[in-house]
């Protein structure tokens, strides 16, 4: 593992990672206003480690809060698809848990049909086991649910050889001050901590030490400034004339990242398709 700020070179495979999923890919619970949506959450966290001497790496999250797993997969996986990922990731469930009647393993038939698609883009893909976070979250009063759902959840990944990220051995996270004070989602030294898992999972040394959240690093005016006029220029402005559409909307809320692009810039659109 790196030390913090080393700024050695990461040495993976990838080269775009697009994340799927509710509110807690999206990042809530962890806010940041330099962030794009005002949230960072550790889906930013993995792709800034990510990032790390990879200067085409790019990276777009199209989760939105409050979203149904049938809701993320009907909604996000045609665009990340269209993204033509090699590392995706897809997490949801959690609404649903929320709502009488869930079934877990009509959720997991959902995911299934995701985990399918995505496998066949000969990308990496990454699928959560839920959280056994007990008292610490409002989930914990449906812990029989999510464990049934987890077994669903491995029995996919054993399938269609997806790579598991296992929230529910994850015991940092039974540790209360991983919880935002809605007891729903991570705090920022939560998403901290998904983060560094993710990480190990795909065998990637990085500089995320234990209860320790690395701050953004910081960018003056004049830098920000000229970011933002090069990408309007050349992205944002042809991105609306071709009339590309974010197509994940819940209750008015969007993707903070619907298109790829380097986690410290601006987004970059897919090439135009013949």
């Amino acid at each position: 593992m790196h030390e913090p700020g080393d700024g050695q070179p990461v040495l993976h495979p990838w080269r775009r990672f697009v994340a799927l999923g509710d509110s807690f890919t999206e990042g809530l619970g962890d806010p940041e206003p330099r962030s794009q949506g005002g949230v960072r959450g550790w889906a930013d966290r993995v792709a800034e480690e990510l990032s790390i001497g990879h200067e085409n790496f790019s990276y777009a999250n199209l989760a939105v809060r409050g979203l149904l797993l049938r809701d993320v997969v009907d909604r996000q996986l045609p665009t990340a698809i269209s993204l033509h990922p090699d590392l995706v990731s897809i997490q949801a469930g959690g609404n649903d848990f929320l709502h009488p009647g869930s079934d877990p393993d009509k959720l997991a038939d959902y995911l299934e049909r995701a985990v399918i698609e995505l496998h066949a883009l000969d990308a990496t893909v990454l699928i959560f086991v839920g959280p056994d976070s007990g008292r610490s979250t409002v989930l914990g009063q449906f812990r029989t649910k999510i464990a049934v759902f987890n077994e669903n959840v491995r029995s996919i990944a054993k399938r269609h050889d997806a790579v598991i990220a296992d929230l529910w051995a994850l015991r940092d996270l039974h540790d209360p001050r991983m919880w935002s004070g809605d007891r729903l989602h991570p705090s920022a030294l939560g998403h901290h901590a998904v983060a560094a898992m993710v990480l190990n999972t795909l065998n990637v040394p990085h500089s995320l030490a234990p209860l320790a959240p690395k701050p953004l690093p910081a960018r003056n005016w004049r830098e920000a400034r000229t970011g933002d006029l090069v990408w309007a220029r050349e992205y944002f402005v042809p991105w609306v004339l071709q009339g590309l559409k974010n197509r994940s909307h819940s209750n008015g809320f969007s993707a903070k990242r619907p298109l790829p692009g380097p986690i410290f810039g601006n987004p970059v659109p897919p090439p135009a398709q013949d």
